[in-house]
């Protein structure tokens, strides 16, 4: 007899604490301070959730999440960082330039998103 399994745990975000808090290690886009929590998942369906031990860093364009003592500081006398994107718009990781959400290859340096 066998049995099969197809689950997991995943992290989520449960609150936004501040938004463009610094920027991401991985593709350098502005990312948030945020309250996360672990979900396990069995068969796709929630079946348990507890919260993350301290606030991390959330990165919109890459779903990046890495701790907060890892971000690129945002230093004071470089540009502000900019208003945080509707969930809409999206960032090519190599150009830094918005792409719309349903491309597949950015079209204005060609790599893939």
């Amino acid at each position: 007899m066998f049995f099969f399994f197809y689950g997991g745990v995943e992290q989520q975000i449960r609150q936004v604490l501040k938004y463009g808090a610094g920027r991401c290690i991985a593709c350098r886009s502005p990312a948030d301070l945020v309250e996360y929590e672990k979900v396990l998942k069995a068969f796709f369906v929630p079946v348990w959730r507890w919260p993350g031990k301290d606030p991390a860093m959330y990165c919109n364009n890459c779903k990046l999440f890495f701790p907060e003592s890892y971000s690129l500081p945002h230093h004071p006398n470089s540009e502000p960082l900019p208003p945080p994107a509707d969930s809409e718009s999206l960032r090519c990781r190599f150009c830094d330039r918005v792409v719309e959400p349903d491309f597949r290859f950015c079209p204005f340096c060609g790599s893939a998103m």
